[in-house]
C-alpha cells in the first residue's frame, strides 16, 4: 500500500497542542489579560469622554458599557472554549471550518491587520520614548537641543524621534519573543503595574482636592429620566462603540485560551472584563476631572475637559510627575500591542508557513514590516485614508467568528479531530476541496457583504459599531444552512 504524501507542511511545535503543563493559566491571569487590554490611551479618552465629554446620562453610559462588557464576555467564551478544549490557538482551530489551506489564507487577514496596527502603536509608544530622552537630556543641559542635529527631520521625524522608534522596536521584540510563559508574567505585571500607578494618581488628586473633587461627581452622575425612549438611541451608541473597542480581541482569544487551566477558570477569568471595564472608568473618570480641577486652580487655560492622558500631561510643568505618567502610559501601551496585535500576527504567521516561521523569526517579521508602518504613520498612511481600508479587511472578523462558531457548536458538536487538523492529505476530515471548505467560503462572502456595507454605505454608516455582529450572525446562519445540508 502506497502511503499519501502530505500537499504542504501544517505543523509547528508553536501551534500544536498545548502540552498540559503549560496549561496553568487562572483567572487570575485572564483579569490582567483583560486589564491589560483596557488600559491603553484610546480605552482611557474613549471611556472619559462618553462619561463626561458628551451630553448623556450617567446611568446610562454604565448601562451600555456593561451591556457591551457582557457580550464581549458572552463572546470570548464561545470562541476560548474550542482552544482551551483542545489546547489549540485559533488559526489552527480555523482549519476545521475553513479547511487546512483556506484557514491559513483566511486567517492572514487577521494579521495584515494585527502587523498594520502593531505599527501604529509603535508610532506613538515611541513618542513616550522620544519624551523621556527630551527630558533626559534637557536635564543634563537645557541647551543641547538646541543644537542644528534637533531641527533636522526627515519624513516627519528627527534624530530623538528615530532614536526612539528603534528602541521601541527593539524593546518589544526582546519582550515579546520569548514565549508564552514571558509574555504572561509581563502581562500580569504591566496590568497591575498600570493600575498601582493610577491609584497613586488618584490619591496625590483627592488628597489635596477632596471637596472640590466631590461635588463634581454629584454634577456628573446625572440619574433623571433613565427610563425614556429619547435614551434609547444613546444607550444603543455607547453599546455599539463600547463593543467596538473592545471586540478587536474576541476573534484571537483562542491564542491565549489555549493555556487556561479549565473551562471553569475561563469563564470566571472573562467575567473579570467586567470588573476591569468598572475599574478602569472609574479610574478615567476621577482623574480626569481631578486634573481639571487642579488645571483651574492653577489657572492654566484649557478649552475643554481634557481626556487624552498626553493633553492632561503636558498641562502640568512637573517633571517628575511627567517621568512617571509616561512610563505608565509606556508599559499599558506595551501589553495592549501584546495582545491585540503582536500575538495574534505571531500565530497567524507561524500557521501560514510552519516550517519556515518559529516565535523568533515571526517576531521579526512583524518589526521589520512595523517599522516601515510607523516610518510612513505620519506623513503618509495617515492622511490618505487608510484606516477605512483597514476597516474593510476587519469587516471579515465577525463573519470569521460567526462561521467557527456554527462549525463547533452546531455542525462537528464540540469535536475536533488533532490528527486530521495538522494533515494535508486529500482524505483528511478537513481537507475538503485542495484545502478549502468552498461552503464555509460562500457564507463568509455573505457575512462580509453585510458587514462591509455599514462601512461604505453612507445611509447604513449608523450601523457601523454594529457591523461586527452584524457579520457574525450572517455568516453564523449562512454556514449553518449550508453546512447543515
Amino acid at each position: 500500500m502506497i502511503q499519501e504524501k502530505e500537499n504542504f507542511p501544517l505543523k509547528n511545535w508553536e501551534i500544536v497542542s498545548v502540552n498540559p503543563s503549560q496549561k496553568n493559566w487562572t483567572w487570575k491571569d485572564l483579569f490582567c489579560f483583560w486589564g491589560s487590554g483596557i488600559q491603553s490611551i484610546v480605552g482611557f479618552s474613549l471611556i472619559a469622554s462618553i462619561y463626561l465629554i458628551y451630553d448623556l446620562n450617567f446611568v446610562i453610559v454604565l448601562i451600555g458599557c456593561l451591556i457591551s462588557s457582557i457580550l464581549v464576555y458572552l463572546f470570548c467564551n464561545l470562541i476560548g472554549q474550542p482552544s482551551q478544549k483542545h489546547g489549540l490557538p485559533f488559526p489552527v482551530i480555523l482549519r476545521s471550518s475553513m479547511g487546512v489551506n483556506g484557514a491559513r489564507y483566511i486567517a492572514l487577514l487577521r494579521g495584515i491587520v494585527g502587523i498594520f496596527m502593531f505599527g501604529v502603536q509603535t508610532f506613538f509608544i515611541s513618542k513616550s520614548i522620544g519624551y523621556l530622552i527630551r527630558i533626559f537630556i534637557f536635564n543634563i543641559d537645557n541647551n543641547i537641543l538646541d543644537q542644528e542635529i534637533f531641527f533636522s527631520f526627515y519624513m516627519g521625524l528627527n534624530i530623538i524621534d528615530y532614536t526612539a522608534l528603534i528602541v521601541s522596536l527593539i524593546i518589544q521584540y526582546v519582550f515579546f519573543s520569548k514565549g508564552i510563559a514571558r509574555n504572561r508574567s509581563f502581562i500580569n505585571f504591566s496590568a497591575i503595574f498600570v493600575y498601582f500607578g493610577l491609584i497613586i494618581f488618584l490619591i496625590m488628586i483627592v488628597a489635596e482636592n477632596y471637596n472640590e473633587l466631590s461635588k463634581s461627581i454629584i454634577l456628573v452622575l446625572n440619574t433623571e429620566n433613565i427610563i425614556s425612549k429619547s435614551n434609547l438611541l444613546p444607550l444603543l451608541t455607547v453599546i455599539g462603540t463600547m463593543f467596538a473597542y473592545l471586540s478587536i480581541v474576541i476573534l484571537n482569544f483562542g491564542d491565549f485560551s489555549r493555556y487556561v487551566k479549565n473551562e471553569n477558570e475561563l469563564k470566571k477569568g472573562n467575567l473579570s472584563l467586567i470588573l476591569n471595564l468598572l475599574l478602569f472608568s472609574s479610574f478615567s473618570i476621577l482623574l480626569v476631572l481631578g486634573a481639571d480641577i487642579i488645571l483651574v486652580k492653577k489657572m492654566i487655560a484649557a478649552e475643554q475637559l481634557l481626556t487624552n492622558p498626553t493633553d492632561i500631561i503636558g498641562k502640568f510643568d512637573n517633571t517628575i510627575l511627567t517621568v512617571f505618567a509616561l512610563l505608565f502610559i509606556f508599559f499599558a501601551s506595551l501589553s495592549t500591542n501584546l495582545i491585540a496585535n503582536y500575538i495574534p500576527s505571531q500565530n497567524v504567521l507561524i500557521n501560514f508557513l510552519p516550517n519556515n516561521f518559529s516565535l523568533r523569526s515571526a517576531g521579526f517579521f512583524i518589526i521589520i514590516i512595523s517599522f516601515f508602518v510607523s516610518l510612513f504613520w505620519l506623513p503618509v498612511l495617515s492622511k490618505i485614508g487608510i484606516l477605512s481600508f483597514v476597516d474593510t479587511i476587519g469587516a471579515f472578523f465577525g463573519p470569521i467568528f460567526g462561521i467557527v462558531i456554527a462549525d463547533f457548536y452546531l455542525i462537528r458538536n464540540k469535536t475536533i479531530n488533532n490528527k486530521d487538523i495538522f494533515s494535508s492529505i486529500s482524505s483528511s476530515s478537513y481537507y475538503y476541496t485542495n484545502g478549502w471548505h468552498l461552503k464555509a467560503v460562500s457564507a463568509l462572502s455573505v457575512g462580509f457583504i453585510f458587514s462591509a456595507s455599514t462601512i461604505w454605505n453612507f445611509n447604513l454608516s449608523f450601523l457601523q459599531p454594529y457591523s461586527w455582529i452584524i457579520g457574525a450572525f450572517v455568516s453564523w446562519l449562512s454556514y449553518y444552512l449550508l453546512a447543515s445540508k
